[in-house]
């Protein structure tokens, strides 16, 4: 009866495995039929491209990356390396609020395409692949320092809430998201909020981007006991005259972050390197 038992058990066993298979063998029908019909695309120009999430080859050509050597504040590109340390002409004159800002790419070409679709055409899915674009050029923030007892926390720049409404999702949150994700980092999605609802920054002069958003940041309680005596990575998709996460930053610092380092998907201004 017990070998009886066993080999019904094992053709069980054998007809479960055999299930696994077909129901994979019929997946990657699937997908190949679907490919068929739904190619894949580039993610800045809809050329049909061989995988999901990528670039086609003209435009990752075309897509201005930005690597060292670079200001160790705000990640301009020098064209000649000046050794570690280095600073930029910008960062000596005013110096930000924050430690480091890196970022993946000077604002324009296929990156500002990208920046444009993700937060104002309902493409949120294009944060996954820009997220770990993200992860890589900012590799070097999520290093703890000798001082540290362990790695930075990512805190993303929050939408106020009736923007948020009107958009249904904030596209530093899903940048942020993605980026801890692939980086293995915790991140804390509603430890900031935006508790003034400013005019859109667009348009603006330095000047008058300071003071649309004074005071427009504070923490929620979640936040205090997330950042507290830890280092923090503000996410944000853009930095332009650094004003908003100037002021998210003081926010954080004057809550009890010991540092905030800043990474975003394109650095406006940073197109030509520094010579």
């Amino acid at each position: 009866m017990a070998g009886s038992e066993a080999i019904a058990d094992g053709n069980r066993s054998g007809r479960r495995g055999g299930d696994g298979v077909l129901a994979r063998v019929f997946a990657a029908a699937g997908r190949r039929a679907l490919d068929l019909l739904l190619p894949p695309t580039c993610l800045a120009c809809d050329a049909i491209v061989g995988q999901e999430a990528t670039l086609c080859p003209a435009c990752w050509d075309g897509m201005p990356f930005l690597a060292p050597p670079w200001c160790e504040r705000l990640g301009l590109p020098f064209a000649y390396d000046l050794g570690p340390g280095a600073l930029s002409p910008q960062a000596i004159a005013r110096p930000p609020a924050f430690d480091r800002l890196r970022a993946v790419a000077a604002y324009e070409g296929p990156a500002r395409v990208l920046v444009s679709r993700l937060k104002y055409y309902d493409r949120p899915s294009m944060a996954g692949a820009m997220g770990q674009w993200m992860a890589r050029a900012g590799s070097e923030l999520f290093v703890p320092r000798e001082d540290e007892a362990g790695p930075p926390v990512i805190v993303p720049v929050p939408l106020h809430r009736l923007r948020l409404w009107g958009r249904r999702y904030n596209q530093s949150g899903l940048l942020a998201r993605e980026m801890g994700r692939a980086a293995g980092l915790e991140v804390a999605p509603q430890a900031l909020i935006r508790r003034k609802r400013n005019r859109q920054q667009v348009g603006l002069d330095a000047a008058a981007r300071a003071r649309n958003v004074s005071g427009a940041f504070t923490l929620t309680p979640q936040g205090l006991m997330a950042i507290s005596g830890r280092r923090v990575v503000l996410v944000d998709d853009v930095y332009t005259t650094g004003a908003t996460v100037g002021a998210a930053t003081r926010a954080l610092l004057r809550e009890g972050a010991t540092a905030v380092d800043v990474m975003v998907f394109a650095h406006a201004g940073a197109d030509t390197p520094l010579g």
